[in-house]
Order: C-alpha cells, then sequence, then structure tokens
C-alpha cells in the first residue's frame, strides 16, 4: 500500500513495514490490541489528546473484546504526539507510564530517530501489556489490523 508523500516525508515503507511487524510482536504475548495512526496535522481547533481519542473510537479501539487498545497518534507536521489506551489499560498503568512512553518516543524524534521512536515505543507497550494482560494459550483474536494507517 503506497502511503501519502507527506507520510514519505518521515518515514519509508520499510519503516511503515518494521512498525506493523512491532506491532505483531508487540501484541503476540497479549490480548491487547495496538494500532499507530499517523496524520499530517492535529485539525484546527482540537487538541492533540482530543484529537487522539477521536481517531482511536473511530478505529473502533474501543470496541475490541478485551476493552485494552493501545493508539499511537502522531501529527507529523505539527510534530505533535499521543498515546491513548482504553480504560482497563489507563487503570493498570495511569497517567505516569502514558508519559514515560511520550517522553521515550520525543527523545528518538528530537534525535531525527522517528522509525525508532515509533518501534520503541510498541515494543515498551508490548513488555507492559503482556504484564498486565497476557494472551492465553489458543487466543489469537488479533481484532485490528497491525498497519500503519493515516489520514
Amino acid at each position: 500500500m503506497a502511503h501519502p508523500a507527506w507520510v514519505r516525508k518521515v518515514f519509508s515503507e520499510r519503516d511503515l513495514d518494521e512498525i506493523a511487524a512491532a506491532v505483531g510482536r508487540a501484541e503476540a504475548a497479549t490480548t491487547a490490541e495496538v494500532r499507530v495512526h499517523l496524520e499530517r496535522r492535529v485539525p484546527r481547533r482540537r487538541e492533540t489528546l482530543g484529537r487522539a481519542q477521536e481517531v482511536f473510537r473511530r478505529l473502533r479501539m474501543h470496541r475490541t473484546r478485551y476493552r485494552n487498545g493501545v493508539l499511537v497518534y502522531l501529527a507529523l507536521e505539527d510534530r505533535k504526539l499521543a498515546i491513548v489506551g482504553d480504560a482497563r489499560i489507563h487503570a493498570r498503568v495511569g497517567d505516569a507510564y502514558w508519559e514515560a512512553v511520550r517522553d521515550l518516543m520525543v527523545r528518538h524524534l528530537r534525535a531525527e530517530a522517528p522509525r525508532d521512536a515509533v518501534v520503541g515505543a510498541v515494543e515498551d507497550l508490548g513488555r507492559v501489556l503482556a504484564e498486565h494482560f497476557p494472551r492465553p494459550p489458543g487466543d489469537d483474536p488479533n481484532e485490528l489490523s497491525n498497519a500503519v494507517s493515516t489520514e
């Protein structure tokens, strides 16, 4: 799938494939669903977190079987990001964890390593989600696509 030019300014197709593969690896040990979504800009008059929450709902992440989806949202040209977790996850990890993942991503982004920012965040999410929501043997719903979505 060819991504828009504004995505390709930041991520190569190989980067996007590696991000999708990282999502697959992260989900292998957990019942949680992870998505990465890229937008060019945060729509006018919207806060980044509020927009990420809208995208979370539009991607139907609140409708997963275990209610434990996590969205990594980046508005590339605005240089903004947010991480949104469903209520069950947020109750377990709290604001401090989301801030730590955000800070990890910001460090990589400032070092001009966007692929590492996203892959590192997804890997960390996978580790923490596996602790709180381990996948039982034989359970493999993979309800949502692992591919990076764009808008």
